[in-house]
């Protein structure tokens, strides 16, 4: 499949994503309310998407954005990038654990590192920091503030 028949693949089951082209892969950007959704749309038939093999978030300073990387085993040259912007002070979005078991312990990274709340996530608790760390102790966010290392981004 090539990009254009990828958007219009997307855009038959969610109008309202939008599509960035300027990197080197196909860019898909979509309210996060529709992610489960579009996401077992991009994991069927024909896309056949069956590797999340990165997830991560980007801090903005205004809103967080979640960035999905999928690419096909099966398809050739079938790769791309979902993004979903959450809100800063309250950052929740589904799980894709169910649909990418892979998703699991790069969801739990997120949560700790940025404060992303992952709703029905079967194991959502610390990965790399203590369990005792305070909650909004986010280190990969841009206002992060450590007194004890004198870290100020």
């Amino acid at each position: 499949m090539n990009n254009e028949e990828i958007k219009s693949y997307i855009s038959s089951h969610l109008p309202e994503a939008t599509f960035d082209e300027t990197g080197e892969w196909l860019n898909v950007i979509i309210d996060p309310t529709s992610l489960i959704a579009i996401a077992n749309v991009l994991r069927g038939q024909p896309m056949q998407l069956d590797y999340l093999f990165n997830l991560t978030c980007v801090d903005w300073k205004t809103h967080l954005t979640m960035v999905y990387h999928l690419t096909s085993t099966k398809n050739r040259n079938v790769n791309i990038v979902m993004k979903a912007n959450l809100d800063r002070n309250n950052p929740t979005v589904e799980t894709l654990c169910t649909i990418w078991r892979t998703a699991e312990m790069l969801e739990r990274e997120v949560f700790e590192m940025f404060g992303v709340q992952f709703l029905n996530h079967p194991d959502l608790r610390r990965l790399i920091l203590e369990e005792s760390t305070p909650n909004g102790y986010w280190p990969l966010r841009k206002d992060f503030e450590d007194p004890i290392n004198m870290i100020k981004l």
